[in-house]
This record gives structure tokens, C-alpha cells and sequence, in this order.
């Protein structure tokens, strides 16, 4: 059973789009996911903004991939390290502390995750 980074069962980020690592909705990840997309987060337009000038523009959708893009307001699994990077340059999006699988805090300190949690349940 995949674990939440607050210890408990992991729970599901977003189904539409499909989400995750594996595509199964969920932010579970593994020793093959290298960009540890374990936080669940909710898309910003300033986020999103920061992330195409990273150089992964999540906006525009490519059919290819089955990618329709993001808007504000869908959930997605993100890589730890790039929201981290935009929590130091204070666009860093909400994030759903429930579905952001444990090892997001390999990279990211849970006080940072906890500041920026949608729900309070964790409190």
C-alpha cells in the first residue's frame, strides 16, 4: 500500500485529466520514475506561467501523448524537485497533502508541503 506523506493510505490526486507517473490517477511512483512526480497539486496560472519559462510548458496540449494540457484548477502530479523550485520563487501551487505520495519529501521539507496544503485535514 503506497503511502501519503502524512503517513496514511495514498489517495487518489485526479482522474480528468489522468494523472500520474503511470497514468492511473494516482501519484504513486517508483525507482523507475526518475522526476519523482509524487506531488498532487492544484494548477495555477502563475504556475504554469513559471513552468513553460522552466522550459515543460503544461499549458499546451499534445494528442501525441494524450496530453490535453492544463488549466487552473486541474490536479496533477508533479515533480518534486520543480515544486520545489517554484515554492523558492513563491509560485508554488496548492498541493493535496492526502494524494502527494511520501517520497516528495526526499526533496521537499513537509513544513514547505503543510504551508501550501489545500485541505487542512492534516492539522
Amino acid at each position: 500500500m503506497a503511502k501519503n506523506v502524512l503517513g496514511t493510505e495514498l489517495q487518489e490526486c485526479c482522474t480528468s485529466p489522468m494523472t500520474g507517473y503511470y497514468r492511473t490517477g494516482s501519484c504513486d511512483t517508483g525507482p523507475e520514475d526518475y522526476g519523482n512526480h509524487s506531488v498532487c497539486v492544484e494548477i495555477t496560472q502563475p504556475f504554469l506561467i513559471f513552468s513553460r519559462g522552466m522550459g515543460n510548458d503544461l499549458s499546451t496540449p499534445n494528442p501525441r501523448y494524450g496530453f490535453p494540457g492544463l488549466k487552473p484548477g486541474d490536479k496533477w502530479c508533479l515533480c518534486a524537485i520543480r515544486w520545489l523550485e517554484a515554492y523558492n520563487v513563491g509560485v508554488a501551487p496548492k498541493v493535496v497533502l492526502e494524494s502527494t505520495h511520501e517520497r516528495a519529501l526526499e526533496v521537499v521539507p513537509i513544513e514547505a508541503l503543510r504551508k501550501h496544503a489545500s485541505r487542512k485535514s492534516w492539522s
